[in-house]
């Protein structure tokens, strides 16, 4: 059973920068899609960036240029590198990873493991 834990969520100013991490255990790290998404109240999920096993990466309109995704497959972790982080980015934000490398990246069903969350609160 693969398990994902995400870290480094917290509490920043507008125009402030966080790094998300996601240890993954129990599986072939190196073989998954690893995505981020996240969830404000009120809100649905929605897709934030991918990294693909081959390290493509690809990021949601609201996030270019801000977000910056990565992966080290020696640590089996993925990471978030979030800078000039806006009020409107407050979430939870939870790492996923599909294991067939395929599907649509951008919906959450194509997932197949989910970390806990971790709670990003960008005040203004």
């Amino acid at each position: 059973q693969v398990q994902l834990v995400e870290s480094g969520g917290g509490l920043v100013q507008a125009g402030g920068s966080l790094g998300l991490s996601c240890a993954a255990s129990g599986g072939a790290f190196g073989n998954y899609y690893m995505g981020w998404f996240r969830q404000a109240p009120g809100k649905e999920r929605e897709f934030v960036a991918v990294i693909t096993s081959s390290a493509y990466k690809y990021y949601a309109a609201s996030v270019k240029g801000r977000f910056t995704i990565s992966r080290d497959n020696a640590k089996n972790t993925a990471y978030l590198q979030m800078n000039s982080l806006k009020p409107e980015d407050t979430a939870v934000y939870y790492c996923a990873a599909n294991r067939r490398g395929s599907g649509s990246y951008a919906l959450a069903p194509s997932y197949d493991y989910w970390g806990q969350g971790t709670q990003v609160t960008v005040s203004s």
